[in-house]
């Protein structure tokens, strides 16, 4: 699977059933080449209108599975959500 492949599929939390949206961006551990992280765009502010703050980023531990249309994650997401880094 490719990182494009990834980032067409939707993430859905499996703990409340909440679609959560879909990778923006992967964090990679660049010793071993593996990914580490998820990373999902948070909540929009006022409407949507101003863009967004916070992003998602959600630990690969949190992936129960990779379907053909959506990523299964559990994790509670008020732990995961910080500023975005681009900011």
């Amino acid at each position: 699977m490719r990182i494009c492949d990834l980032k067409k599929k939707e993430v859905i939390n499996i703990c409340d059933g909440q679609r959560v949206g879909c990778i923006t961006d992967i964090e990679f551990d660049l010793c071993s080449g593996c990914i580490t992280h998820l990373i999902i765009p948070g909540p929009c502010k006022m409407f949507g209108m101003f863009g967004r703050e916070e992003e998602f980023v959600i630990p690969v531990c949190c992936v129960k599975q990779i379907g053909s249309d959506v990523i299964l994650i559990e994790a509670d997401l008020s732990k995961y959500i910080c500023k975005c880094k681009w900011l």
